[in-house]
């Protein structure tokens, strides 16, 4: 008999413009002039002022790479200064190429709005409150389908009806393709949905269509916490979403303080298995990732390593002078919330898309408990990187670069092609909600803690049509790993 207690945590709606979002918790400046350029021409003179301000801005964007970015020492000695800003940086970087450079940077981005870019990295945007999956609706086929993964409570996606599973496939009366999906599903404000679900194996069309109009969210992280009794076992499962300590522009570490309470609640209910479902979360703050764990591990303290850093030759001598070696290896905390001398193990639920703090989490675990991951392969992102923006605000860029890799306590990093899942399982297009314990990969776990035959959990190996992307790679934190210690960096001489 299983006894379930569910608690969905709401998200905030805040209809506020541009000039009131805050700055993010992680944000710092990065001194003008403070590198050397190392080309050896200056831009040749002009008196277009857009050409002018392009140059200024390349130069700037040099600069900052020049000191913070991990692979400095590969940036192209003569770079065309003539580039407008983002093809500039993108000709910067050390691009991955799976032959010539396995070793490259897939990471880094440079945003054209940093107070946006500050605003994505805490969880806060304009949308319709839906993430979801692109899949072809056929192999082979131009058309494309939108499956919802999960709807954020009070939403205006929540509120017009949609809910995890339905299939988007028209956008104002056009059906989604290839060649417009982009623009349909990412680039309205108001939209016309019309949407199928997916029954005995094939699309079954809803006869009517909702209106959606996006607003801008704060999205809680936290989406969902449960504790199941299966077979005398006291299960504990949680969907956690991002990694952010608090709302956009917040002081308090809101969010942070809600799994407290969660972990406090599991330890009290006296749960001896843990679900950790990482699912759809594409990283996020390093602040929160420590807080997670530090709640997890088995027999961890504020004297153990969650994790080291490694940087650049440039600046790592200027850290560790400005800091210290501390400065390199970040501790677990203690917290009296901690469940880890309760559990022998803990399940991590993975995607595609889970990465960045998502991974830091199952490979900083490992040295201290068995982690067991069941789902599909992960991203692959052992790297992390800082905001970089121009505190004079006359530049209005934000620089996202990777700056640092990841190890663990015993010096592990070695999952650049992602975690492979310890239990496969695609899942279906048939979904259920999140928490049910029918879901597919939730009861696929409930049933290999409680030491079912695995015949019965062969039907999830089959993937379903092919995958084409996911909204949720646009969510800022889907490139980043952050560490949220840092407000301002040394200036490199």
């Amino acid at each position: 008999m299983i006894k379930l207690n569910v608690r969905v945590r709401q998200l905030h709606l805040r209809n506020f413009g541009r000039n009131t979002i805050g700055a993010s918790l992680l944000a710092f400046s990065v001194m003008l002039g403070a590198c050397q350029k190392n080309f050896e021409e200056d831009p040749v003179p002009t008196t277009d002022p857009d050409v002018q301000t392009e140059q200024t801005d390349n130069e700037w964007i040099l600069e900052n790479m020049q000191t913070y970015y991990f692979w400095n020492k590969q940036l192209p000695a003569k770079p065309d200064m003539t580039q407008v800003p983002e093809d500039f940086f993108n000709s910067l970087l050390y691009s991955y190429d799976a032959a010539a450079r396995p070793d490259g940077d897939r990471f880094s981005f440079i945003a054209a709005d940093a107070e946006e870019l500050q605003a994505s990295l805490s969880g806060e945007g304009t949308s319709t409150g839906a993430e979801f999956n692109l899949y072809l609706a056929r192999q082979g086929s131009d058309e494309v389908i939108a499956q919802i993964l999960y709807v954020l409570p009070g939403s205006p996606a929540d509120k017009a009806g949609l809910k995890r599973g339905d299939i988007i496939e028209q956008i104002n009366g056009q059906t989604l393709t290839r060649s417009n999906y982009s623009s349909l599903l990412f680039d309205q404000n108001t939209m016309v949905v019309g949407y199928s679900n997916w029954q005995n194996n094939q699309l079954v069309k809803s006869d009517k269509t909702i209106s959606i109009t996006k607003t801008v969210i704060q999205e809680n992280p936290v989406l969902l916490d449960s504790v199941y009794t299966v077979s005398g076992k006291k299960i504990g499962y949680l969907v956690y979403n991002q990694f952010i300590p608090g709302p956009n522009g917040s002081n308090v570490n809101t969010y942070d303080l809600q799994l407290d309470q969660i972990f406090s609640q599991f330890k009290a209910e006296g749960i001896n298995e843990l679900i950790l479902d990482l699912r759809y979360n594409p990283g996020g703050y390093v602040s929160s990732a420590v807080n997670l764990a530090s709640l997890i591990g088995k027999n961890v303290d504020a004297t153990k390593t969650f994790y080291r850093q490694e940087w650049n030759e440039t600046l790592t001598p200027e850290l560790e002078k400005e800091f210290g070696e501390e400065f390199f290896v970040k501790k677990f905390t203690t917290k009296s919330e901690n469940i880890g001398n309760q559990l022998s193990r803990v399940y991590v639920l993975t995607s595609r898309r889970t990465a960045s703090a998502s991974e830091l989490i199952i490979n900083g675990l490992k040295p201290y408990m068995e982690v067991i991951t069941i789902g599909t392969q992960t991203t692959g992102k052992n790297v992390g990187s800082i905001t970089i923006t121009d505190d004079t605000g006359k530049k209005k860029w934000g620089l996202q670069p990777i700056v640092f890799k990841s190890y663990n306590a015993q010096d592990q990093s070695d999952y650049t092609a992602g975690f492979p899942p310890t239990l496969q399982a695609e899942e279906p297009l048939e979904l259920l909600p999140l928490g049910d314990t029918k879901e597919a990969i939730l009861n696929r776990t409930l049933l290999q803690i409680t030491g079912a035959p695995t015949a019965r959990l062969r039907n999830l190996e089959a993937a379903p049509l092919p995958y084409a992307g996911s909204s949720l790679e646009r969510k800022a934190a889907g490139s980043n790993m952050f560490d949220g210690q840092i407000k301002r960096l040394p200036e490199v001489q």
